[in-house]
C-alpha cells in the first residue's frame, strides 16, 4: 500500500519516461510520503505491440471490414510475417536482442509497407550509420507501418507519442471531450484500464495523481479518472502538469469535477503536499488548486507557505518505472534528431524557469518561465551521481527552458573535478557567452548536443521577438559548438506576426546556408501559434494581430488570430519541411529555393555567402583580467635541454603532452617552463578557479612581460589542447 499513485497517462515517449512523476516522487521522499509511480504509456505500448494482441487486432479489423486502403490490405496479407517477427523486434528495440540487427539489415526479413518507401531516398545515409542504428531505423519503419494499420482500422486517435490529441488541443469548451468520454471505450482504452486496475488493486492508494504534460495525454487521463470514480469511489484524484498549467487557468466547467477532485497549477511540490494533507484530514488549506465547492469551480490559494527552493525538492526518483522496457527508435537517419527517441536518458533540470524570460511568443507570464532559480553545480552533480547509481544509466537530458551558460560552465568543471563519465545534452539560447573555449569545456565534460531557438532567421523579427540574438551571432555560436564536436539542433519558426513572404524566403536561405556550412545538424520548423499567456497574446494590438477570442470554460491557451498583413503562412509548411528534411541529410543545397514550393515565391535578398561572411572574424588579442583560466589537458612529462648559440649557453625545459590521439611538445626557457608546469597544476578543475589577472600577477612576480609569454606560439598552441579562457 502507498498513499499516492503517480501516473503519466498514454502517451509521451517510447524511449524514456517523462520526468514529472520522478520529480514529484523524489520530493515526496523528502517528506516521508509513500508513493508509487507508473508510466502507463510504455505499459500500454508493450501490451499493444505483441504477437497475441496484434492477432486480435488483425481479426478485429477483418471482422469489421475496416481494411480499406491498399497499404493496410498489404499489411493484413503479410500478417503471418508481422506476427512472427513482432516480439523479436520489440526485444531488439529494448536492447535485449542485439544480434537481431544482422537479420533486420537483410532485405527479406521484415515485412515492408508504405513507410519503407522512403528507403530509396535514405539508402545513402546508411553508410554513415552503424549496423545497430540502421537496424533500429528499419525496425522503426516496421512499427510505423503497424501504427498506420491501427489508425486506419482500429483507432484513428492512436499515435506513439500522443492519444486523441485533437480532443485536448484548443478545447475552449469541454463538450466534445465530455461527449467522447460518454461513448464506449476503445480497444486501447480497455488495455489502459486493465493495467490501471491491476495497479489500483496492488497499491491501494488514497490519492491518484495524473501528470498531464501535453494535449495528447489529456483524454487518457480523463478516461482513467472516469474508471477510478466508477470502480473506486473512495479514492481521490488530482491532475497537474504542463497541460493544466498552461491551458486550464480559466477553468469553470463543473463537469470536469465528475472526474477529478483537485487540479493544481504551476510547481507541483507544495500544492500536492497540501492536497495530500487535505485528503488525509478531510480538510485544510490548499495552494493553486481548483476544487468543486457548492456546485461551483473554486480556485483555492489560501496557503501562505512559500514554494520550495530548488535545492530542497530532492533528487528525482525513477524507482517503480520499467526502465529496461523502454523502446529506442530512430525515425530518420540524423544523429542529432534521433536523440529525442533513441536511448534512455535521465531527465534533470539545471534551473527553474528561464534566465532570459523576454521572448514575445513564449508564456513568460507563467511561473514555470518567469521565476528563475538555478541549482548549484555541486547539487546538480550530486543528483547526477545518485541517478547513475539508481538507474545504471549515465546519459542525462537537462530539460531546461534555456540552460544558463554560467551554470553549464560550473557544472562542466564539477563533472571534471569529480572525474565522472557522463553523456549529456540540453536546450540553450544561442548567446555570445558560448565561446569556443566554453564549448570545448562542455565537450570535455560529456556534452554531445544542444538545441536552441533560432526561430525566425531575420534580424528584424528576432528584435521584434526580443530574442536577444542576431543571425550573425547564431552562426558564430553554432560554429563554436560544431567545432567542439557538439551537435546543434535549431528550432525554427515561420508566420510570426508581420512576417512578410520575402522574410520567409530569406529565412529559408539563411537556414540553407547554416546547414550547407555544417554548423547546424538538425532543425524543426513550426508555425507561430498565438498563446494566451505570451506578450503577443496579452497585447495583440502591439504586434498587428487580430485575435479571435472565444468564451472559455475549459482550455485556454492557443488562440485563433488574423495577421494584419493577410499572408497565408500555412502554405509554406510543406516546402519548408521538405527542404529542411533534405538539408538534414546533407542534400538539396544546390537546388533553387523555388523548387521546394508549388507556388511562386520571390528570389531571396540574402547573398549566397552571407553566413560564410558572418564567420570571418579577426582574432582579438585581449583577455579580460576577470576571465577564469582552466587547464583540462594532460599534465606533461618534462626533460631538460641545454641550448648553445653564439657562445651563449642556457637551459631549456621540454614539456611533452600525451593526448588520447597524439602527442606534442613545446620547448621553453627553463624558468618559464617551470612556471608553466606549476601553473597548469594550479589550473586543473579540481582546484579553486584562477583568473587571468591572478595568473598574470603570479607570473610577473617572478618573470617579465606576461602578455608576450601568453600570446607566444608555445602557449597559443596549448589553447588548442585544453588551456581555456572562460
Amino acid at each position: 500500500m502507498k498513499d499516492l499513485l503517480l501516473i503519466t497517462p498514454p502517451f509521451t515517449q517510447l524511449n524514456t519516461p517523462y520526468p514529472a512523476t520522478a520529480y514529484i516522487k523524489g520530493f515526496l521522499n523528502t517528506k516521508g510520503i509513500s508513493s508509487f509511480q507508473s508510466d502507463l504509456g510504455i505499459e500500454v505500448i508493450l501490451s499493444l505491440f505483441n504477437k497475441n494482441t496484434f492477432q486480435q487486432l488483425f481479426d478485429m479489423a477483418f471482422s469489421l471490414d475496416a481494411i480499406v486502403s491498399e497499404n493496410c490490405k498489404r499489411i493484413y496479407a503479410l500478417r503471418t510475417d508481422y506476427l512472427k517477427t513482432l516480439d523479436a523486434v520489440i526485444l531488439f528495440l529494448q536492447g535485449k536482442n542485439d544480434t537481431l540487427a544482422r537479420q533486420l539489415c537483410t532485405d527479406n526479413f521484415l515485412p515492408q509497407a508504405s513507410r519503407f518507401e522512403q528507403l530509396d531516398d535514405l539508402e545513402w545515409a546508411f553508410g554513415n550509420m552503424g549496423m545497430q542504428d540502421k537496424a533500429k531505423h528499419l525496425a522503426t519503419l516496421y512499427l510505423e507501418d503497424l501504427s498506420d494499420f491501427i489508425v486506419e482500422c482500429i483507432d484513428p486517435n492512436f499515435g506513439f507519442s500522443r492519444y486523441a490529441e485533437r480532443l485536448g488541443r484548443s478545447a475552449n469548451s469541454f463538450d466534445e471531450l465530455y461527449n467522447h468520454l460518454n461513448e464506449k471505450s476503445t480497444f486501447i482504452d480497455e488495455l489502459t484500464l486493465k493495467l490501471l486496475a491491476k495497479q489500483l488493486e496492488t497499491i491501494q492508494p488514497k490519492l491518484v495523481c495524473f501528470s498531464v504534460p501535453f494535449p495528447g495525454n489529456l483524454y487518457s487521463a480523463f478516461r482513467c479518472a472516469q474508471f477510478i470514480k466508477a470502480k473506486y469511489p473512495d479514492v481521490k484524484i488530482a491532475m497537474g502538469g504542463g497541460f493544466p498549467n498552461t491551458e486550464l487557468r480559466s477553468l469553470t466547467d463543473v463537469r470536469v469535477f465528475e472526474f477529478f477532485d483537485f487540479i493544481t497549477l504551476d510547481d507541483g511540490e507544495l500544492p500536492l503536499e497540501l492536497v495530500h494533507q487535505y485528503v488525509v484530514n478531510g480538510e485544510g488549506e490548499l495552494k493553486r488548486a481548483f476544487i468543486l465547492e457548492n456546485s461551483k469551480v473554486v480556485y483555492k490559494n489560501d496557503s501562505l507557505r512559500q514554494d520550495y527552493k530548488q535545492q530542497d525538492v530532492g533528487t528525482p526518483d525513477y524507482a517503480d518505472l520499467q526502465l529496461t522496457n523502454y523502446i529506442s527508435v530512430i525515425e530518420i537517419a540524423n544523429p542529432m534528431h534521433s536523440l529525442w527517441s533513441d536511448g534512455r536518458w535521465n531527465k534533470l533540470t539545471m534551473a527553474h524557469g528561464c534566465y532570459w524570460g523576454k521572448c514575445t511568443f513564449c508564456d513568460i507570464s507563467l511561473d514555470y518561465i518567469k521565476i528563475y532559480e538555478p541549482v548549484a553545480a555541486s547539487i546538480l552533480a550530486d543528483r547526477v551521481e545518485t541517478l547513475m547509481e539508481q538507474t545504471g544509466e549515465s546519459g542525462f537530458h537537462f530539460v531546461d527552458e534555456a540552460a544558463p551558460p554560467s551554470l553549464m560552465k560550473a557544472f562542466a568543471l564539477e563533472v571534471l573535478k569529480r572525474n565522472l563519465t557522463i553523456t549529456w545534452w540540453t536546450n540553450i539560447r544561442f548567446e555570445k557567452n558560448f565561446t569556443q573555449d566554453l564549448c570545448l569545456l562542455l565537450k570535455a565534460s560529456g556534452c554531445i548536443a544542444v538545441s536552441g531557438g533560432l526561430e525566425v532567421a531575420s534580424d528584424r523579427l528576432l528584435k521584434l521577438i526580443d530574442k536577444g540574438v542576431t543571425v550573425e551571432q547564431v552562426a558564430q555560436v553554432t560554429r563554436n559548438f560544431t567545432e567542439a564536436n557538439i551537435m546543434v539542433h535549431s528550432y525554427l519558426m515561420y508566420g510570426y506576426p508581420t512576417q512578410t513572404v520575402q522574410e520567409t524566403v530569406d529565412s529559408l536561405e539563411m537556414v540553407r546556408q547554416l546547414f550547407e556550412l555544417g554548423i547546424i545538424q538538425s532543425g524543426f520548423w513550426h508555425q507561430f501559434a498565438l498563446t494566451a499567456h505570451s506578450p503577443v497574446g496579452l497585447h495583440p494590438e502591439e504586434y498587428g494581430v487580430l485575435p479571435d477570442l472565444k468564451s472559455i470554460s475549459f482550455a485556454n491557451n492557443d488562440i485563433d488570430f488574423m495577421d494584419k498583413t493577410g499572408v497565408d503562412h500555412s502554405k509554406f509548411s510543406f516546402g519548408l519541411t521538405k527542404s529542411l528534411f533534405n538539408f538534414m541529410h546533407g542534400i538539396g543545397f544546390d537546388m533553387g529555393l523555388q523548387e521546394w514550393f508549388d507556388f511562386k515565391i520571390p528570389p531571396s535578398n540574402i547573398s549566397a555567402d552571407y553566413i560564410y561572411n558572418c564567420l570571418q572574424q579577426e582574432i582579438v588579442l585581449n583577455t579580460k583580467s576577470t576571465a577564469k583560466i582552466a587547464w583540462i589537458g594532460p599534465m606533461p612529462s618534462t626533460a631538460e635541454r641545454v641550448k648553445k648559440k653564439k657562445g651563449v649557453t642556457w637551459q631549456q625545459l621540454v614539456l611533452t603532452f600525451h593526448t588520447k590521439m597524439d602527442s606534442y611538445e613545446i620547448t621553453l626557457d627553463k624558468d618559464k617552463g617551470e612556471w608553466l608546469l606549476s601553473a597548469l597544476k594550479l589550473l586543473k578543475p579540481e582546484n579553486k578557479p584562477v583568473s587571468y589577472g591572478q595568473l598574470k600577477k603570479d607570473y610577473e612576480s617572478q618573470l617579465r612581460d606576461f602578455e608576450l609569454f601568453w600570446y607566444s606560439k608555445q602557449v597559443t598552441g596549448l589553447r588548442n589542447q585544453g588551456l581555456l579562457v572562460l
